[in-house]
Order: structure tokens, then C-alpha cells, then sequence
């Protein structure tokens, strides 16, 4: 491609540094879900939530090591459903692709929801139905703009969650100090207690899973970012410094509630109550609502790249649908406004039918991301020639593969049922579009190297070591 032919064929807008993908990867996770789901996740490990959170920390630092090694590889936006496309074969890819739609389609309606609920309760007389309307006409309109707006938006909305994040642990340890809960800020029983039983705790791991959700999601971002090897230290940096909060958050909210509270539903609002008042706890609950805004930002603009890259790889009318990019905003219009259309339904959607979907499809393309790791450097390319060789490409994602599908076989019975069923419609719409494997799937990998004049970030040319030549790949007939 050509600067002059941006404008027949118009690719995605290399605008995002580092830091904007790290703090859209961030805002995907949302750092508040941490204060949301802590009254389950305290009963689930038996009252140690920060040791459920290192537990899936250390899952998910695996995965992000081979999440990082494969965008280097192949530095599209297309993440799992790409790498599994391209390393072992396109059906397969296809399937990890339609997997983990379940999580990344979902998560912008779960947002939605939220945000409905949170202001019912400010305002139970207006139907429920507007406020998801307008929502997500927000949102959609937004990430429809620009992505760059869209990171400028994300960066604010995630900065006051922080700062709010902040204003709680300097409560909690007043409070801590004065008696409250385990009576000091250092007491060790919310990390361990001899009472503590590990499958609990790896049980409470599948459920905080779904907050570290995101650092994948970076990749969709790979044919945006300026430079393409930023790409690996935004999703290990998001990974961390997520990480972090969710400890620490965890760490003080358990000082604070070392017994079960018997909270229902999200506990947020009564825990910003007791540790600062009904103030507190309005400004808490409006940094909720920014969250939720955050991560509706970045979990639809990158679901959206997602199906802008499987409709790019297709064929058809809807291939051509999703491939579209607007020639103004050079963002992917039609997978932008689909997925506003799916998240209207959080307008009569039940939040636990969700969740129980979202860590199935997430989970298997964990699992999946790790094994192309072996499939592609240990097996193709043959990279086991000295130890060094053998721990990167054959021991270290062969334990995240066992770590995820650890948590994968503890989610709840409901996700795998739903999570089985939507797999299998995934296999017969596979069966339908190869013709029952008579055709082939096909695989376009169309990582613009060019810039065009006067963009953002021109320098950002692909390193063609990253993509080898004469690397063999899947591409149908």
C-alpha cells in the first residue's frame, strides 16, 4: 500500500502510544470490579479475596508472556483468533475466534447494564430502556469517531476511579488503626489463614478471573498502535499495574470485612458507607459509573477490531460488512455500530446469565494462546536446542495451558453448559461456511506496514523480522 491509496482502501489509524494502550487495557479491567465482586469472592476463597487475586495474577502473567510473544509475530488486530488462524490452522482459529466473542461481544452489554442499574437507582421512574439507549448511542458515537478520543476519554474516566481507589485505602487504614476489622492495616490473615482450602481459593480464582480481562484485549489494538513492538509491555504493564490495585484494594476491604458481611449483590456501595459516609459513598458510587464508562469504551473498540479483522478474513457480504473501515474516521464503522446493537440488550438482559457466559470464551483462548507458542517456536520453527530454548517455547505456556484450564474446569456450572452450547453453534456455522470442510477458511494477514502522509507516529514500520518470511501459513484456496 501506497500513502496515495489510503483513501480507496482505508486502514486503521496508527494514533496510540504506550501508556493509551495501557490505560485502555486498564479501563477494560476495570480496577472498581474489584469492590463489586468482593462480598462473592470473600465467601467463595473463605475470606481471603487477596489471595484469589495472586492466584489468578500469576494464571494470567503466563498467558500475558505468550500473549506478548505472539504479537510480535503477528502484529494484527485479531489477537487469539489470529495466532490460532495462522500457527495451527484457520477452523481452529475460526472456533477460538467465535469463543472468545463470548467474552469480548458480552462485556460492553455488561457495562451497559450497570450503568442502567446504577442510575435506577437514582432515578426509578424513568423507564429502564432510555437510559440504555442513550448510553450506548454514547458510547457507540464515540468509538465510532475516533480512537484516539476514545483513549483520551478512557485515560480521564480511569484516573478519577484511581484517585477515588486512593481516597478508600487512606479511610480504610484510618479506620484499620482505630479498631475497625482485624483492628491493623499489617495483620496477614486476609492473605492466609490455616483455615484456608485451596480449591476454595482457586474456585474464588475463576471468579476474579473475569477483572484481569483486558490485558488480552490489547492486542486489538496492534494496527493502531505507532510502534508494534510497544505492544508485548502494554499488556505485561496493564497486567501488573492492574495486578496491583486489585491486591492492594482487596488487601484493605478484606482487613476491613475479615468475616462475612452478607452483602448481596455488588457490595460497593455499603463498603464506601462504612469507611466514609454517605459523601464517600457518593463519589464512590459516581467513580463506579466512570469504570463502567471506561470499560465500555475499550471493550467495544476492541471487540470491534476483532470483527473487523474475522470479517476481513471472510468472504461474502458479511465479511465485506465488518471488513469496512470509514474513510474519515478510519475506524471499523459497521463492527462499531453491530456491537452497540448487541449491547442495546442490556436493556432486558440478567447479569448473572451473562457472567456465567463471559469466562468460558476467555478462558479458552487463554488456553489456546499458550499453545501456539509450542505449535509455532517449539514445533515449526523447531527453538529447542539449549535449556534456555526449551523453558521459553516448551515449559512456560505448557504451565499457563495447565494453569487456565485449571480454572476453566472450577468455573460454574451454568458457563459451561451456556459456554457448550455456544461452541457448538460455533461449529455449524464453521460446517456452513467451509461447505462441510469442502472449502477452505481464509486467512489475510493485511498489517498495513505504510503510514500515511501526516499521520501519527509514521515512523511505526513493521520490523520484518517479526513475521518472517517464508513462515508457513493456513490460506485457503
Amino acid at each position: 500500500m501506497t500513502p496515495g491509496s489510503a483513501s480507496a482502501h482505508p486502514t486503521l489509524r496508527r494514533s496510540l502510544g504506550l501508556w493509551a494502550i495501557v490505560g485502555l487495557g486498564l479501563g477494560y479491567m476495570t480496577p472498581m470490579t474489584v469492590f463489586d465482586t468482593f462480598g462473592y469472592v470473600s465467601e467463595a476463597s473463605g475470606g481471603v479475596v487477596p489471595l484469589a487475586y495472586v492466584f489468578a495474577l500469576v494464571v494470567m502473567l503466563f498467558t500475558a508472556i505468550s500473549y506478548g510473544r505472539m504479537t510480535r509475530v503477528y502484529p494484527s488486530a485479531g489477537s487469539a483468533y489470529t495466532y490460532a488462524s495462522e500457527t495451527i490452522h484457520p477452523n481452529v482459529g475460526f472456533l477460538v475466534g467465535w469463543t472468545a466473542l463470548l467474552d469480548y461481544l458480552l462485556l460492553p452489554l455488561v457495562n451497559a447494564l450497570l450503568v442502567r442499574q446504577y442510575l435506577e437507582s437514582f432515578f426509578p421512574d424513568v423507564p429502564s430502556w432510555i437510559w440504555v439507549v442513550v448510553y450506548v448511542a454514547a458510547i457507540t458515537l464515540l468509538n465510532l469517531w475516533s480512537i484516539s478520543s476514545t483513549s483520551k476519554v478512557n485515560a480521564t474516566l480511569l484516573i478519577f476511579q484511581i484517585v477515588l481507589i486512593g481516597v478508600f485505602i487512606v479511610l480504610a487504614w484510618s479506620a484499620l488503626t482505630q479498631g475497625a476489622g482485624n483492628g491493623t492495616p499489617f495483620s496477614l490473615a486476609p492473605f492466609w489463614q490455616t483455615s484456608v482450602q485451596v480449591m476454595a481459593v482457586v474456585g474464588a480464582a475463576t471468579i476474579v478471573c473475569f477483572s484481569f480481562i483486558g490485558f488480552d484485549a490489547i492486542t486489538m489494538y496492534t494496527e493502531e498502535a505507532r510502534d508494534t513492538h510497544v505492544v508485548p509491555k502494554a499488556i505485561v504493564l496493564a497486567l501488573l499495574l492492574g495486578g496491583a490495585i486489585f491486591f492492594v484494594a482487596a488487601w484493605f476491604t478484606q482487613s476491613l470485612f475479615p468475616v462475612d458481611a452478607g452483602f448481596e449483590g455488588t457490595a460497593l456501595p455499603e463498603i464506601a458507607n462504612s469507611v466514609g459516609g454517605i459523601v464517600f459513598q457518593i463519589f464512590f458510587v459516581s467513580a463506579a459509573v466512570a469504570a463502567a464508562v471506561a470499560s465500555s469504551l475499550a471493550s467495544h473498540a476492541s471487540v470491534s477490531r476483532m470483527l473487523y479483522v474475522m470479517g476481513r478474513n471472510g468472504t461474502g457480504p458479511v465479511g465485506r460488512l465488518f471488513s469496512f473501515v470509514h474513510p474519515t474516521f478510519r475506524t471499523p464503522s459497521v463492527a462499531v455500530i453491530f456491537v452497540g446493537i448487541v449491547s442495546l440488550g442490556a436493556a432486558f438482559a440478567d447479569l448473572d446469565f451473562i457472567f456465567s457466559l463471559i469466562n468460558f470464551g476467555a478462558l479458552i483462548a487463554f488456553t489456546v494462546v499458550n499453545v501456539t507458542v509450542i505449535v509455532h517456536f517449539a514445533v515449526r520453527r523447531r527453538e529447542v536446542r539449549s535449556a534456555g530454548d526449551i523453558i521459553r517455547n516448551i515449559v512456560l505456556p505448557v504451565i499457563g495451558v495447565a494453569l487456565t484450564l485449571l480454572l476453566w474446569v472450577n468455573l460454574a456450572t451454568d458457563a459451561m453448559t451456556y459456554g457448550a452450547i455456544w461452541l457448538v453453534a460455533g461449529v455449524v456455522v464453521l460446517l456452513a461456511l467451509t461447505r462441510f470442510f469442502r472449502r477452505n477458511l481464509r486467512m489475510s494477514f493485511e498489517e498495513d506496514a505504510v503510514i500515511s502522509e501526516g499521520e501519527e507516529g509514521a515512523a511505526a514500520v513493521l520490523d520484518p523480522a517479526d513475521h518472517r518470511a517464508g513462515e508457513p501459513t493456513h490460506r485457503g484456496s
